[in-house]
């Protein structure tokens, strides 16, 4: 019991990051139907700006997560004009290809600038070690379980309670409809991009410190993981990705916990594939007749 319990303070901590970057993916299908597979490469470009914030500007953990989510939101806003607006007509294996090449091109780059080797993330928590019941929890997982919650909190007052949520709300709707009752849809599109990326941003200043490195390359398997819970809860509804994240996540450090680490990240893909069998729309979502 006391293993089982200890990988569920585990997979808690792993989970809300996968939480964040699901948020990303589920809001911008949501509104315009992307899959948008350059959204782990942003979640690494946030490790990397918070790491230059710290190291660089001397920044402790709160203003390198601001930092990090603002640098990634406006590169989030820059890749949807630039790459994805233009294509905002054509058919969604072009948005795909674009999205995957988008990828590529932050890895390329990142690499480019910041070199390929792993770096090390400061220490900029402090790690101390609580015991209850044998179960071994550090304060870095209590801060990383407790940021992500404020943080879908605030999206979740974001999108119910505010102007730009109700935009939000009624673009994923019917956009031509809200741009008929006066709603400026590419206004609102790039909101969603900036308040998706921030999210990832966030989580890659929380997956630096909890694994104290980071690399170019980072942000792909996180991603794919990502997006399968966001599938899995219901690709497009809020509260589905932050379920789903935490889900995965458990599901993860369980699986790991008891011997079976190698097969881990199979384990997600079967969740997956079984999720598509049994009910596509995700565990949240609801079945939508469409006419042929």
């Amino acid at each position: 019991m006391t293993v089982f319990l200890q990988q569920i303070i585990n997979g808690l901590s792993l989970g809300s990051i996968y939480a964040l970057i699901a948020l990303g993916y589920t809001m911008v299908y949501g509104i315009i139907k992307l899959i948008n597979f350059a959204h782990g490469d942003i979640y690494m470009l946030g490790a990397y700006i918070g790491f230059i914030a710290v190291t660089s500007l001397g920044l402790g953990f709160f203003p390198a997560l601001l930092a990090a989510m603002a640098g990634c939101a406006l590169i989030g806003v820059i890749i949807e004009r630039v790459a994805y607006k233009p294509l905002r007509h054509a058919t969604r294996i072009t948005a795909l290809i674009t999205a995957i090449g988008v990828s590529y091109f932050l890895q390329a780059g990142t690499q480019r600038v910041m070199g390929t080797g792993v770096k090390t993330f400061p220490n900029v928590l402090s790690n101390e070690v609580f015991m209850i019941g044998g179960v071994r929890i550090t304060s870095q997982q209590i801060i990383i379980f407790i940021t992500t919650i404020v943080l879908m909190l605030v999206l979740q007052f974001i999108v119910k309670k505010t102007k730009i949520g109700r935009a939000m709300r009624a673009v994923s709707v019917d956009a031509d409809a809200a741009k008929l009752m006066g709603i400026n849809v590419d206004a609102t599109i790039s909101y969603t991009f900036a308040i998706g990326s921030a999210l990832a941003g966030a989580a890659g200043v929380l997956v630096g410190i909890y694994y104290n490195s980071i690399n170019p390359l980072m942000g792909t398997l996180p991603g794919v993981k990502a997006f399968i819970a966001a599938v899995f809860g219901g690709i497009g509804i809020i509260p589905g990705a932050m379920f789903g994240g935490f889900f995965i996540g458990v599901c993860e450090t369980l699986i790991a916990g008891y011997g079976g680490s190698l097969y881990k990240d199979a384990v997600v893909y079967i969740i997956l594939i079984v999720i598509l069998i049994i009910k596509p729309a995700g565990l949240l979502g609801k079945n939508v007749k469409e006419k042929v």
